[in-house]
């Protein structure tokens, strides 16, 4: 990984514990100074540094972790599941910042391939954009964003069943609720409060 900063944890969990809140922070955007998104993310990274060391001592904000050492990050990687760390991101520390997806960076988190029941849907049944689904262990996750094949393929079940009520997921999210009898494929991170990601539809 040369030249390329890992950065540990995207569970939403901070690496320390503690009673009051915390943000964790991985990048800037922008500054009095002006906007540095153009600027590599190893520079960003180092203005973002100083800025978080220039806080008030005791200050609910605090820098996410980050190492150019392969090992380390293998280590950070293996053994920090149980704080809530879903996984790693890598970065090349020459990429500026760019909006959305993109190559020079890739998250590399914990999961695993289960099967789910679908228990509901957002957006309209012709054109669901998630789902709601069941995981094994009782839980009701909605899962991220569907692609057009998936959502079509779901599509053709869930305008055959009457939708129910409002349904929450564990999360909080609220969706339409459609027992539907569908089971899916999914990519469930092994945290708890992990992504879910349809695969395909069984």
């Amino acid at each position: 990984m040369h030249n390329t900063a890992t950065t540990c944890g995207f569970s939403g969990r901070p690496l320390q514990e503690s009673a009051s809140p915390r943000a964790s922070v991985w990048d800037v955007l922008s500054l009095p100074t002006g906007d540095v998104r153009g600027r590599p993310y190893e520079e960003r990274r180092a203005l973002m540094l100083d800025m978080v060391a220039g806080l008030p001592e005791g200050s609910p904000i605090q820098a996410v972790s980050a190492t150019e050492d392969v090992e380390v990050a293998r280590v950070w990687y293996e053994t920090l599941t149980g704080s809530g760390v879903e996984g790693v991101v890598a970065k090349s520390g020459r990429s500026p910042y760019r909006a959305g997806r993109s190559s020079s960076w890739k998250k590399v988190r914990h999961a695993e391939t289960i099967d789910a029941e679908v228990v509901g849907f957002t957006g309209v049944a012709g054109r669901p954009r998630a789902l709601a689904v069941r995981l094994p262990d009782g839980r009701i996750a909605l899962s991220q964003r569907l692609g057009a094949q998936l959502a079509a393929q779901v599509a053709a079940a869930l305008v055959a069943v009457a939708p129910a009520a409002r349904g929450r997921a564990a999360g909080g999210e609220s969706f339409t609720a459609a027992e539907s009898g569908l089971l899916v494929e999914v990519l469930a991170g092994t945290t708890r409060h992990a992504v879910v990601t349809v695969t395909r539809v069984r």
